[in-house]
């Protein structure tokens, strides 16, 4: 089968299944929800879902930590759902990636489980088992720390053994090293595009190659260690490796999950000719509030700061032919209203949503389009620790408690930053459960869901939600959006973000006001015989943006 690179004109929608549409009423979302929603789905214009893991899983992660990669979680539906599922898309013209979850299992996996009985089981080299130190062996390996707070490293009972995993306990790393985990993985892989699924979207795929040395690294503020288990040195020879025995074998796509990789780094993992990967998240501008890219230490949003990092990933892709992937929310993200100089106030939030959405939407690269993103969802309403359900949050809180000089910085973020934010049940109506189930959620429900809803924006032309779908339109209609080169036209500037995509005598203009006042700007005259394509306000002045206003301009030859 042709391998082609059907990635690049894909609008990409993101899928919380457990958040987005209860078809049984058991206060979780499952796949005979989506499907009940594909209508909703074409209407908004997308062309590819992204799905997060529907597995078997205990769900200590929300299902990232997996016990049987061929078996559907019961509350999500069957095996039989999930094929449903793809024929429906695929019969609407919407393709399917899936979420690859193998840096790691779960611990209720059975390779772990046979690992865990038998020391000289062949699973037992799967995993990472190494002895602790001191006496009666009651320290970790090394001091490395993980994603999740603390230690990597979890005891095997009263065993001088400990096992390694960079994220919660119950999510144990597996062994690249050993070519009978390869194997499996893609045996994995060749199971779910047999079936008809269209990629996926790689999970933490730049952990999967340790240093195998297992020293200790100088302590850090955060994950000590990292220079061990990001971008290891066999990392490219593995990707490739997926890439020959299986991914070249079909038309599918792969976005990495690429943490902490520079940009230099993200080249080399999708320059096509490397045969690795087709594109990689790259998180710099969700790092643009907060210091040394833990979000926990939050900062004030500098546009300059952000401008910058859009530029240097927009030309550095482009130079190499590399590909980018375009965001502002998923579930890992706090909500994007209030974020990023966005507007909360009643006044400016649809407005100031439109502005980010068009300023992101258009840059070279695939768009993704998380859900909910496309009403203005904010983030919970969430009070007290016990309303979180995220591993994550509940970790960082117990870090709170136990050292005392993070205390100040965490009271002040916790709540803010928490991934449950974007996880909050998807606001369909304005019903007691919004329209998600008939029952209380397995999560709390946001109190606007009577402001903020599907059925209230359909029914409004000019609401966040038709913006997003012309949006889509346009980034269908103008192939510039697609090959353009990305130009900074005013990197000085603190209110304002403007660029340009050009291509020949073609030119597509983006300008943008960040900020909630009237602003001079002399691009409008040098630009005012360009034909205005989109904008959030109704009127537009020649010489004056308005408040978080955007236009969307085009010029042909």
């Amino acid at each position: 089968m042709k391998h082609t690179d059907w990635y690049k004109d894909a609008i990409i929608y993101q899928i919380y299944p457990r958040s987005f549409c209860d078809s049984n009423n058991d206060g979780m979302g499952d796949i005979q929800g989506i499907i009940s929603k594909i209508d909703y789905l074409k209407n908004l214009g997308i062309n590819c879902i992204w799905l997060s893991p529907v597995y078997d899983s205990p769900q200590e992660d929300n299902g990232y930590d997996i016990s049987d990669y061929y078996s559907i979680y019961k509350p999500f539906g069957t095996m039989d759902d999930l094929k449903e599922l793809i024929n429906k898309l695929h019969e609407n013209g919407i393709r399917l990636i899936m979420d690859l979850v193998v840096n790691h299992t779960s611990s209720e996996h059975k390779w772990f489980k046979e690992a865990l009985k038998d020391s000289n089981s062949k699973y037992r080299n799967y995993y990472y088992f190494k002895k602790g130190k001191g006496k009666n062996y009651n320290r970790p390996p090394n001091n490395w720390t993980g994603f999740f707070g603390g230690t990597t490293w979890e005891r095997v009972g009263n065993s001088p053994y400990y096992y390694l995993h960079l994220f919660a306990k119950g999510q144990p790393d597996l062994n690249w090293e050993n070519e009978e985990v390869r194997k499996e993985v893609k045996n994995i892989l060749k199971f779910y595009l047999d079936m008809g699924v269209d990629g996926f979207r790689c999970d933490v795929i730049t952990l999967i190659s340790k240093k195998q040395d297992f020293k200790n690294r100088a302590p850090t503020l955060a994950l000590c260690g990292k220079d061990a288990y990001v971008n290891g040195p066999r990392l490219h020879e593995f990707l490739h490796e997926l890439y020959l025995d299986v991914y070249s074998n079909y038309d599918c796509m792969t976005v990495g999950e690429t943490v902490l990789s520079t940009l230099n780094e993200a080249k080399e993992l999708t320059i096509p000719s490397r045969e690795e990967l087709s594109m990689v998240f790259n998180f710099d501008h969700t790092n643009v509030d907060n210091f040394f890219g833990v979000k926990w230490i939050e900062r004030k949003f500098n546009l300059k700061r952000f401008k910058k990092i859009f530029s240097k990933w927009q030309n550095g892709m482009y130079e190499v032919n590399g590909w980018n992937s375009l965001f502002i929310e998923n579930h890992d993200q706090r909500r994007s209203p209030g974020r990023f100089n966005t507007s909360l106030d009643n006044e400016y939030k649809d407005i100031s949503s439109k502005m980010l959405a068009s300023t992101y939407f258009l840059m070279q690269g695939t768009p993704f389009i998380y859900q909910g993103q496309e009403l203005g969802m904010t983030n919970g309403d969430f009070k007290t620790i016990d309303d979180f359900k995220d591993v994550e949050t509940h970790n960082i809180d117990k870090m709170r408690k136990e050292i005392p000089i993070l205390r100040p910085i965490l009271n002040k973020s916790l709540f803010r930053e928490s991934r449950d934010n974007a996880r909050t049940p998807f606001q369909w109506d304005d019903s007691e459960f919004a329209g998600f189930s008939t029952i209380t959620p397995w999560i709390q429900v946001n109190k606007n869901k009577k402001e903020i809803n599907a059925k209230k924006e359909l029914q409004d032309e000019n609401s966040l939600l038709y913006y997003y779908q012309k949006l889509i339109k346009l980034r269908k209609e103008y192939k510039i959006i697609k090959t353009g080169k990305y130009n900074d036209l005013l990197p000085n500037s603190k209110y304002i973000f403007a660029y340009n995509r050009k291509e020949n005598n073609e030119e597509l203009v983006v300008i943008s006001n960040f900020s909630k006042k009237n602003i001079k700007c002399k691009l409008l005259s040098k630009y005012k015989e360009y034909k205005l394509l989109l904008s959030n306000y109704e009127d537009n002045d020649n010489t004056i943006l308005k408040p978080y206003e955007t236009r969307i301009l085009y010029r042909e030859g």
